[in-house]
């Protein structure tokens, strides 16, 4: 007896979306008419996923170890060596309608049904660029030099001489698409794909752009400007739709960027606050007093309270890094008490007689 389970990979208590999810996975891993594909292994799936997407069928075959109804391991009837595809939409409407069709499982090696074809793309670009610790912080404009397949300057994309029009291309008849029939074990099946002539355009140049040789797109060094917003960390990626590379016929890529953020020696970041430390003596720790610290929106004043320990930090509102909430986190200053390693003989005598005074 075959085990249905065993052969989609699934646990028995499995649910009816685990088992639609495994058939998915099998199906356009093994299916006969994509490279690799296994027409066996399709079959014991497909006949797996008949019988254990069907409560009443999937009972039966927990129960029995068969099904009843045709179909399964007590031997089922018609359809493909024994799997009726009847059970699928798009084959007769007939028989139980599961939620998703062969065109859904296999669009990806043909189109069933000669529906409308899927738009080329063009290729997506990433590139890399690097941030002062600043630049991440409040953010800042960039422009960079990408070299990539883009419109042509010349032709403005038509891929036409300037002063020559463009005409019906004579393969698709000015459709940008032409059809194809294949015949595979399902049957006989329609599939659009782009005219490889015009490039799924409908139009061909009278006189072809010198630069592009009609094509439309080229391989050029293209400017772009990237707009990197305030408070971006390391190592965060910037995806700009559509500008990475064109094709002929199709939609462009997207151009993505990876930022790194430098290393700075004043500050650190932790999520929305920044981090710095402020080095004070043990007297100034002692008694109290104002100092003057850099930030990164400029020289501003701080009080330290005497009595100050080391490692207290020290919140200054509003200096922190900007959030998408319009406000700003706050700026943490952390300090840190000089301790004399040596003294003189004065201080000392100093020090002593605080220490007779119990501080």
């Amino acid at each position: 007896m075959k085990d249905y389970y065993q052969i989609l990979g699934i646990e028995k208590s499995a649910s009816e979306d685990d088992v639609k999810k495994a058939f998915r996975k099998l199906a356009q891993k093994y299916h006969p008419d994509k490279k690799g594909g296994d027409e066996k292994k399709f079959k014991e799936a497909s006949e797996a996923y008949a019988v254990l997407s069907d409560k009443k069928k999937r009972a039966e075959y927990d129960t029995y170890g068969r099904t009843f109804a045709g179909g399964g391991a007590g031997g089922p009837q018609g359809g493909f060596n024994g799997f009726d595809f009847s059970n699928f939409q798009g084959f007769n409407g007939q028989g139980q309608q599961f939620e998703f069709d062969l065109g859904d499982i296999f669009g990806e090696f043909f189109n069933a049904g000669g529906g409308a074809r899927a738009e080329t793309r063009g290729r997506d670009v990433s590139i890399d660029i690097e941030l002062s610790f600043r630049e991440s912080i409040f953010g800042v404009e960039r422009r960079v030099l990408v070299s990539k397949v883009g419109q042509c300057d010349i032709c403005a994309g038509s891929g036409a001489k300037k002063g020559s029009s463009l005409v019906s291309c004579s393969t698709c008849n000015g459709k940008g698409d032409i059809r194809e029939t294949r015949n595979s074990f399902f049957g006989t099946f329609t599939t659009t794909r782009a005219c490889p002539k015009c490039n799924g355009r409908g139009q061909m140049p009278e006189t072809p752009c010198e630069s592009c040789g009609g094509a439309g797109v080229r391989k050029r060094q293209e400017e772009i400007v990237i707009t990197v917003p305030p408070g971006v960390s390391d190592g965060e990626m910037i995806r700009m739709p559509g500008r990475g590379e064109a094709t002929a016929g199709g939609s462009s890529g997207d151009l993505y960027v990876k930022l790194h953020v430098k290393h700075d020696a004043a500050f650190t970041r932790d999520g929305n606050n920044l981090l710095t430390s402020l080095q004070i003596k043990l007297t100034d720790a002692l008694l109290g007093g104002d100092y003057k610290i850099q930030t990164l929106d400029g020289d501003t004043t701080i009080s330290v309270a005497a009595g100050v320990v080391h490692g207290e930090m020290i919140r200054v509102k509003g200096l922190g890094v900007p959030h998408g909430r319009g406000g700003r986190g706050d700026l943490l200053v952390r300090i840190d008490i000089l301790f004399p390693k040596k003294l003189s003989a004065s201080a000392k005598k100093l020090i002593q007689e605080l220490r007779a005074e119990g501080l």
